[in-house]
């Protein structure tokens, strides 16, 4: 495995890693957030507007980890460079 490869590897579990602790923070949060909005004021669900908010910025830090360059990321990038470089 080449250094280039590797430091490519490392960044890449450090993403996934982050992604993790994300999601792990966002659920936690998320069920005492329900569990005092339910305790309190069961009424009026306001839990439900950090719970999306907040969730949309899950699944996009999730598409950044997941989706590898599917939409104008790194790997997009290399191969524009690459496809430049030959002409």
């Amino acid at each position: 495995m080449s250094n280039l490869q590797y430091k490519k590897a490392t960044k890449y579990v450090q993403a996934l890693e982050n992604f993790y602790i994300h999601l792990i923070v966002y659920v936690t949060v998320n069920i005492g957030l329900i569990g005092i909005n339910l305790v309190f004021s069961s009424d009026y669900k306001w839990f439900i507007y950090p719970l999306l908010g907040w969730g949309i910025g899950i699944v996009a830090h999730g598409l950044s980890v997941f989706s590898k360059g599917l939409i104008l990321g790194k790997d997009w990038e290399e191969k524009q460079i690459e496809k430049y470089m030959r002409k």
